[in-house]
């Protein structure tokens, strides 16, 4: 079966920059830790996206329509395709007195955040910080090595597959997800340890927004139910646990 837009698939990839076969993304564990990009806090196997969703790269997403489970292919992508042309305006020299004010030591490389964007430090001289908020890969070419692992057809994995790409939880089992489906209304209730994790409000709600607007866009669903309740425990399973 062939991908068409809309299709909720798993993929692997690499992602190179071009001109020097750099690695900067990757799926793969084994190739993150040879490249020096391996992070503990992420965990490594195929993503699950919605073709045409903007989960990727437009450029990535065209370009496996048509592609089967199973089949590889590597993507060249353009700068302008990309990450867009390097804008000097974004170049801007910051006085030294904003980082005292803030307790801060610039030096080159730091990445700073500042009215929403993140730049990196490119030179600290004098009085003056000069700070690149360029996104890393803006006018760069890029390759992307992509594997197609599975084109996912169930509703209830559709639906978990979501929750994965969107709301990613420290020590999260999918598995304790419980999907109920009644007639266009999905009920969500998510694994217990995600009740307690150190997401702001702002940040679940963004979460749970976007999961539903995946399911509404993308499958026959109208009304998405996330459900939270605490159920008091059995007295023997309070007293086993005394023990």
């Amino acid at each position: 079966m062939a991908i068409n837009n809309g299709d909720f698939v798993r993929l692997n990839f690499t992602g190179k920059i071009k001109e020097n076969d750099e690695i900067f993304d990757t799926t793969f564990e084994d190739v993150a830790k040879e490249a020096d990009l391996f992070d503990e806090n992420k965990e490594y196997k195929p993503i699950p996206i919605v073709v045409g969703g903007n989960h990727l790269l437009p450029a990535i997403e065209e370009a496996i329509v048509g592609l089967e489970e199973g089949d590889s292919k590597t993507i060249e992508i353009d700068s302008e395709d990309a990450f867009g042309p390097r804008n000097k305006q974004l170049i801007q020299l910051i006085p030294m007195k904003e980082f005292k004010r803030q307790g801060m030591t610039p030096v080159p490389g730091m990445k700073i955040t500042s009215e929403g964007s993140t730049g990196k430090i490119l030179t600290v001289n004098g009085g003056r910080v000069k700070v690149d908020f360029n996104h890393e890969l803006a006018g760069k070419d890029l390759i992307f090595d992509v594997d197609v692992t599975e084109i996912i057809d169930n509703d209830e994995d559709k639906i978990k597959s979501m929750i994965e790409l969107h709301y990613a939880a420290p020590n999260m089992d999918i598995d304790n997800t419980v999907i109920d489906i009644d007639g266009d209304v999905v009920n969500i209730t998510l694994d217990d340890v995600t009740k307690f994790d150190q997401k702001s409000y702002m940040d679940v709600t963004f979460a749970r927004f976007r999961i539903a607007k995946d399911i509404w866009e993308n499958m026959d669903f109208e009304k998405v139910n996330f459900v939270d309740s605490f159920e008091k425990k059995q007295e023997e399973d309070e007293e086993e646990a005394e023990e």
